[in-house]
Formats: C-alpha cells, structure tokens, sequence
C-alpha cells in the first residue's frame, strides 16, 4: 500500500540550510516521502523512481511561511485605529472586538474570515490568540482544524486591568476555565494544538501566572504571550511587579519563559542586555513583529544583536497591530526597519538581508514547532509553490532575485500550492 504522500515536486527550489545560507536548486527534484522531505536533488534517485512526479514549470518551490504571533479576533478590525499606541489601542479597538466573541453567532462569522485568508496565505504554520471565552477558541480550533494549516491556539486568560467585560472573574475561576478548554480540546484534533496565552503580566495577576506556571509543568504545554512591545507598557511593568528584576523576570519567576524552548514572546522591543542572556538561557523564543511595531509607535527590535547572540527567532504578523497576515510582508519589513534603527538609532547593527528575514520566517520560526521550515532531509514536508510569472521584468534574473523580488511584491495570489506536512492545502 503506498502513503498518499509520497511524491515528488519537481521545479526551482529555495530554502534555507541555515540563518545565513540560502540554497537555491534550477529544475531540481523535491522529495516527499511519508510526510517528510527525503531532501532536494538534482536528478530523482533510484529509489523514488515509483513517486508521482508534479512539474511546476517555471515556478518556484519555498517552505511554508511560519507565523508565530497572530490575533484571530483582531483580523475584523485590521487596518483601522493605526493612530494609537499600543494601551490607547488595547482600550479603543481590541477589548471591545474582543468582547464580541462572547456571541458564538459573531464568532463563527468572523473566524469563517479569518480562516478562509490563513488557508489562502503562504502560511503553513501559525501560533495564533483567541479570547477569553472557551466556546469561540474551540470553535475557532475546529474552523482552523479544516483548513489543514498546522496550528497552536490559546484561550486568552486576562483577570486585572481589562474592562469588566472582558475579565474572567479571579484567577480560580481563570484557571478552571482553562482547565476545561484544556480537556475539551486537547486531544480532538490532527492540525491544532492547545497553547497556554496569558495576553501579557499587565492583565495576569500574581495568583493567575503561578496557577498556568503549574499548568505548564503538569501538562507539558508551550505558551505564547507578550513582551517589551511599549516603552508605557515596560514603566506599567515595573509599577506592577516592584519585586521583579524586569520584565522577563516577571515571567520567569512563574515558570512562563518554559525551559527548553516551549515558550514564544513576541516583539522584546527593548530587552535588557540581561534580558537577552535570560532568554537565551531559557530557548525562549521571539515572534519579532515588524509592521505592528511600526504602526502602533512601539520602536524597533535589535534582531541583528538577537541573531549574532543565537537567540530563537521567528517572525509574526500580529494581526491586528499589524495589518495583514502575510509574513513574506514580515520579510520585507524586518528588513525596512532594520535599515532605520541602523540610519537612525546605533550604526553598529548591519541591517538585515534576504538571507536572513526568509530564514526567520521559515525555519527559524519552524523549529518551535519540530523539525519544520526547509526541504533538508528528515524536515516536515511543508512547501509553498510560487507563480511570478505575472510580476514580469525585463532582464534575467537569478533564482535568488526571483526569490526576493517575490518577498516584496507578491501577494497570495501568487501561490498556486500549498501543503503542510505532505498532505495538500490547495
């Protein structure tokens, strides 16, 4: 009996072999056997000789883009009150949106939006916020299940400083409802998987961050949340946790930074030289969000510290801070606001290049999910097929130009394939 996923894709392969390396192939052979890439090859070795061979012409074959930071509720509203910084935006947009979610009927008609655009999107693999309410996040779980996309989602858990309409009434009853999202979930699907979301140490009490600290320890599970995104949002931090040596320590102090890697944080806008060690030690990894810093004023990253200090890090939309889900967008913008923090602020960090931002968003951020995010041997087999034939120049062009030209003007419109480990999206 032969596995449906075993085949071949034929075509111009670009992925990375590490943060530094892109690797290109003309005409060259990809290789999926049983859901996992058998690697890339010039001619099809002999025993694979049997697979389906697909030829995708002219087109280009990349990984699944990886999306570590995105707000599912939040895609109705992007691209409006990008006048605000991060607290007046929380306050005017999203708690309100947020509250909506409480309505199962808006719910489905908004994660039915939302999903049907991640499906259509270059990305394979997301880690993705719901609300406080355990019916939306499950139904938004089964509505992404269906997509096929590979995904972590969290019920949010907020029990201070958030209007009286979205906060869970203390941290116990915080808790149990996590408690229950947990078993209803937890085991019901093939392509999504629970993740522990405090939204950030602001709307978490004391009580609430040591209860989902012991969650994380018992049952194993990884966390997202946020962190250094505003410089208001730090001076609240230090207001709030006096006892703590920053914002990371915050964090760490309940367990929430993980220990080996299972935990993503995204922007650290303004980490601490202790800070960074910290993360380090810890493997947490950063979801660094380009567009949502630039449009809600929060600042910049210094990835080129983050990169040379060999930190995790991956790239995020964050919808709605940021404005749309495409993380070929994130690509671009790392690069854009790396070349401005290094006019304007420290000419000591080089900015980013192509190399590097594809790397971030594919196997850099791949790997908080396993081995994800390149065609390497023994990789998951997510794969995106490319079309740029309408992006038309006038002079030859390297695989790697096409590649980059694409990062800036394409749209998901130009992806005529998708898969996710080795089953077919679209």
């Amino acid at each position: 009996m032969t596995d449906g996923r075993n085949f071949i894709l034929k075509g111009n392969i670009c992925y990375s072999k590490d943060v530094k390396t892109l690797k290109t192939v003309e005409q060259g052979y990809l290789i999926c056997q049983a859901g996992r890439s058998a690697g890339v090859f010039e001619e099809i070795p002999e025993q694979y000789k049997d697979y389906p061979v697909k030829d995708c012409g002219d087109m280009m074959i990349i990984p699944g883009l990886v999306d570590m930071h995105i707000h599912a509720p939040q895609f109705a509203f992007r691209g409006l009150g990008m006048d605000l910084e991060l607290l007046d935006w929380l306050n005017t947009n999203t708690f309100p949106e947020e509250a909506k979610y409480k309505d199962l009927e808006y719910a489905r008609k908004a994660y039915e939006i939302f999903a049907e655009a991640m499906k259509k999107s270059g990305t394979t693999r997301a880690c993705i916020f719901g609300t406080i309410h355990n019916q939306a996040t499950e139904l938004l779980m089964d509505l992404m299940e269906e997509t096929g996309i590979k995904s972590m989602i969290g019920k949010v858990n907020m029990d201070r400083n958030s209007p009286d309409y979205l906060r869970e009434q203390d941290a116990q009853q915080a808790e149990q409802n996590t408690i229950q999202w947990l078993e209803q979930t937890s085991t019901k699907y093939k392509n999504v998987k629970p993740i522990l979301t405090p939204r950030f140490i602001p709307s978490c009490t004391d009580d609430l961050m040591e209860r989902l600290g012991r969650l994380r320890k018992e049952r194993e599970l990884p966390v997202q949340s946020h962190l250094s995104e505003n410089q208001g949002e730090i001076h609240w931090v230090k207001e709030l946790c006096p006892d703590s040596q920053s914002y990371s320590d915050a964090y760490d102090k309940f367990g929430l930074l993980g220990e080996a890697g299972e935990t993503v944080m995204a922007h650290c806008v303004y980490l601490t030289e202790e800070e960074i060690d910290l993360i380090k030690a810890r493997g947490t990894y950063i979801a660094h969000c380009p567009n949502s810093n630039t449009n809600l004023s929060s600042g910049v990253a210094p990835i080129r510290t983050f990169l040379e200090k060999g930190l995790n890090i991956g790239l995020g939309s964050d919808v709605a801070g940021g404005s749309g889900e495409s993380i070929f967008r994130a690509m671009a913008d790392s690069i854009q606001t790396s070349k401005l923090r290094w006019r304007l602020k420290d000419d000591s960090l080089k900015p980013l290049t192509v190399e590097e931002v594809f790397y971030m968003g594919t196997a850099g951020g791949g790997s908080f999910f396993g081995k994800v995010g390149s065609f390497e041997e023994g990789y998951e087999f997510d794969a995106l097929i490319l079309d740029d034939s309408s992006l038309r120049h006038p002079q030859p062009l390297t695989l790697r130009e096409r590649l980059e030209r694409f990062i800036y003007l394409s749209d998901d419109r130009h992806i005529t394939g998708k898969y996710a480990e080795g089953v077919k999206v679209f």
